[in-house]
């Protein structure tokens, strides 16, 4: 073993060795030697480890290697990349493939769409009057996603606004919370309520207030109603409760025209709607997010032609006679016999408007257009002025009237029993005989058929069997079939009014022909229009149709003067003093629309006044009186009297001053 020599006597101190890194060892041959970690350079030799006391070391055992690292920084690498590539991916669809339509979803969350409801048009009489009108009202509206357990920090939010809100809206708690709690978890807008009133939303506000003002102090409370809100919108409201409900309708809930002039014309009632479009954050406007908006234009404003004071004593007078009478219904209509413009339409029993809860849907409409009957004797008129018009007899010309007539196979009466009655013309109006009628009309051709045609071509002049052409929603034209499909026992009955059925403007119309000369003015009931812009349309001038001379309708109303100033005459309960009074009483079996068989009867009064300067028709029938008379003359001929003196007066009419007519009504044989 190799000695290795002292050092410690040198004459230099031992150099102090700093502690650095432990060295690993160096490596040994086998022999035990230490390998340099250079190599063995010239002239170097081996240096040897001293041996222990109990002799040489035993060899160590061999170094652990470590495998190269470059593979699974390789596998790092390539994951991370790919991590990236999908995130870049990602954020080229999002910002440049599919851009488009994620910023439209963003701005379909962010940004919301409200409906400005139009200011429905309103609705006056002839003297601009209003008859119905719009008033402020809100929409109770909810964003649905504020009620989530996430944004109210509670799990029953619908359920507690549901509670709070049914009873101030007066709407089923259970519906309530369908819509605060809808299937479409992303829906933004609900309607929970239409057209409140102001007081209802300002009960809703407060309320809300206070929710927000205990929430504040009190960690436990929760503002439930944070996510309810209110559209501006309008609300029907029609001053004058009933007055002329049939002619006006409503707006059902929708905010659309339900019957009448409100269905008829709603188009141009309801206007245009506008919309409003801004930010929300949290239910609330973002106000430096901007906002674009569509204005609303307001409706058309509708004047009529009918007077509102002449409609109150029209309604009045028929729903007193027939409360009194304890009919089914009644109805009234005023004309003005030059224009053909209608005045007054009043039915009863009628219904509020304002309040349809209440109303009866067999009231719901107008019956005076809608109900269609059997005349009877007031259609009489009908049958003289062919007769007239064909020179087929003059008011004098004799007619003989027995008490029964025996016609095909009908043994045809009276209303009352008589001996023979010598009867002119005008007496056959006057006194209204059936037989007398049946006897003239059927000179109107030389065979009964013949006479069938000419009678039912004047039948359609006057309108019978045709729209009145109004337009009115839920108008009959009535019944009226061709001559050849007329029964055996129609063709006698027609003339004095049974065999074809009417309505009461149909009814009203005949007797304006008459007082306008022979000129048939399709009625009307609008006035003009004023647009949203201020100007104002009238409308359209009628149609004009000649139906029989000048000269045939001043003998009609000269013999229908006798039906009211005559002793002998039926309608002598519907004279006015000081005026002359052209008129003829109905009384009609009745066709049951329920069973469809005739019971009870359709009581009528038809006229115009002055006779000899006719200005203005009234029309009246009550259908199925129960107690009292059934006569026309008798409960009807007071009604006629009564608005026409009304509608006299109103619009000023004076009396003329001319003597009646006073032809004869009979003959002495």
């Amino acid at each position: 073993m190799t000695e290795v020599p002292d050092t410690s006597g040198d004459r230099q101190p031992p150099r102090r060795r700093v502690p650095g890194p432990a060295r690993p060892p160096r490596p040994r041959d086998p022999r035990g030697t230490v390998r340099s970690r250079s190599g063995p350079g010239p002239g170097a030799r081996p240096v040897r480890r001293p041996s222990g006391p109990s002799g040489p070391r035993p060899p160590a055992a061999p170094a652990l290697r470590l495998g190269s690292p470059r593979p699974r920084l390789r596998m790092v690498g390539l994951a991370l990349t790919l991590v990236l590539m999908v995130f870049v991916g990602r954020l080229l669809q999002v910002q440049a493939v599919d851009a488009s339509a994620y910023a439209a979803k963003a701005e379909l969350n962010r940004y919301v769409v409200h409906t400005l409801a139009a200011e429905r048009g309103g609705i006056t009489d002839r003297n601009g009057v209003a008859l119905a009108i719009s008033e402020d009202a809100y929409d109770i509206t909810a964003d649905p996603t504020m009620f989530t357990s996430k944004q109210l920090k509670v799990d029953d939010g619908p359920e507690q606004a549901a509670a709070l809100l049914s009873p101030i809206l007066g709407k089923n708690q259970a519906d309530l919370l369908k819509l605060l709690r809808p299937k479409n978890k992303e829906l933004r807008y609900v309607r929970l309520a239409t057209r409140q009133t102001p007081q209802v939303w300002k009960q809703i506000k407060d309320l809300k207030a206070a929710l927000t003002t205990k929430a504040g102090t009190d960690s436990s409370t929760v503002n439930v109603l944070a996510g309810v809100f209110a559209d501006p919108s309008s609300q029907r409201v029609y001053p004058n409760g009933d007055l002329a409900a049939g002619i006006l309708g409503w707006v059902n809930a929708e905010g659309k025209g339900g019957g009448g002039i409100e269905q008829q014309l709603d188009k141009a009632l309801t206007g245009k709607d506008g919309k409003i479009r801004y930010a929300q954050s949290g239910g609330r406007e973002v106000p430096t997010a901007g906002s674009t908006e569509t204005p609303a234009v307001a409706g058309s404003d509708v004047e009529l032609t009918i007077d509102r004071d002449i409609q109150w004593a029209a309604q009045n007078a028929i729903s007193e006679q027939v409360k009194k009478s304890k009919a089914d219904r009644g109805y009234v209509v005023v004309q003005d016999t030059q224009t053909g413009q209608i005045l007054a339409m009043a039915n009863s029993p009628g219904f509020d408007p304002n309040d349809l809860s209440t109303a009866d849907s067999a009231d719901m409409g107008n019956a005076a257009l809608q109900d269609a009957y059997e005349p009877g004797s007031t259609a009489k008129v009908m049958s003289m002025a062919a007769v007239l018009e064909q020179n087929a007899a003059t008011p004098l010309t004799h007619v003989v009237v027995p008490n029964r007539l025996h016609r095909g196979d009908r043994l045809f009466k009276d209303d009352v029993d008589h001996t023979t009655w010598y009867l002119t013309l005008n007496g056959v109006l006057a006194k209204s005989s059936n037989i007398g009628t049946i006897l003239a009309a059927g000179q109107l051709g030389k065979t009964q058929e013949q006479a069938n045609q000419v009678l039912y071509s004047y039948l359609r002049k006057f309108g019978i069997g045709s729209y009145s052409g109004l337009g009115f929603p839920g108008e009959t034209k009535g019944i009226l079939a061709a001559p050849d499909k007329w029964s055996t026992s129609q063709q006698f009955t027609i003339p004095f009014g049974q065999g074809f059925s009417i309505n009461a403007m149909q009814a009203a119309s005949v007797y304006s022909t008459i007082a306008n000369g022979g000129v048939r003015v399709d009625p009307t009931l609008v006035r003009g229009t004023k647009g949203a812009d201020g100007r104002y349309t009238p409308a359209a001038q009628p149609k004009k149709t000649r139906v029989i001379s000048a000269k045939t309708a001043r003998t009609l109303a000269e013999m229908l003067e006798s039906v009211v100033d005559d002793e002998q005459g039926t309608g002598a309960k519907a004279a006015i003093p000081g005026y002359n009074v052209a008129g003829k009483t109905g009384t009609a079996n009745r066709v049951d629309p329920a069973t469809g068989r005739y019971r009870g009867y359709t009581s009528s009064f038809a006229g115009f006044a002055p006779a000899d300067k006719p200005r203005i028709t009234v029309y009246c029938a009550i259908q199925n009186a129960t107690a009292g008379s059934y006569f026309g003359g008798q409960i009807c001929g007071p009604i006629y009297k009564q608005v026409m003196e009304f509608a006299l007066k109103t619009l000023q009419i004076p009396p003329t001053g001319a003597k009646a007519a006073d032809l004869p009504v009979d003959y002495k044989p």
